[in-house]
């Protein structure tokens, strides 16, 4: 079954407002059984069990998370999509614990089955912190 890109865009933004209101079951809804996520530190989850194991701590924990896109290009024929956006949320680097922090990253998107089979995601190596940008991992002076 492919999918036009209309529908393709449609079950986007229903996922994204699965995402904005961290409705878990809603974000599932749309994943492959057989998917393989790849995540921006390399760690992966193949299968959506397992998938939704590993997310269910950070849903749990993370609160305040929002993803906002930024630009998305969807190729129909090849059943694709490259949608980039800003995360914001409250930091976990070490030395900014709480503080509003914003990342940007790209995930690479596969559909198969009108279902996503494949979700790679990148994210830029900075993030925002009280206006600053700060290397991944670094502690402040």
């Amino acid at each position: 079954m492919k999918l036009s890109k209309k529908q393709i865009k449609d079950a986007l933004n229903k996922w994204n407002r699965a995402w904005d209101d961290h409705d878990l079951d809603g974000v599932m809804e749309l994943f492959h059984d057989e998917v393989l996520f790849e995540n921006w530190t390399g760690g992966q989850a193949k299968g959506k069990q397992a998938l939704r194991k590993a997310w269910e701590p950070w849903f749990a924990n993370h609160g305040g998370f929002r993803f906002t896109p930024e630009d998305t290009f969807i190729d129909e024929d090849e059943q694709k999509v490259l949608y980039r956006w800003q995360l914001a949320w409250p930091s976990f680097e070490k030395g900014f614990d709480g503080k509003p922090e914003t990342r940007r990253g790209v995930d690479v998107i596969h559909f198969q089955d009108g279902k996503i089979i494949q979700k790679l995601t990148y994210s830029k190596t900075t993030l925002e912190i009280d206006g600053e940008r700060i290397q991944l991992g670094a502690n402040p002076a």
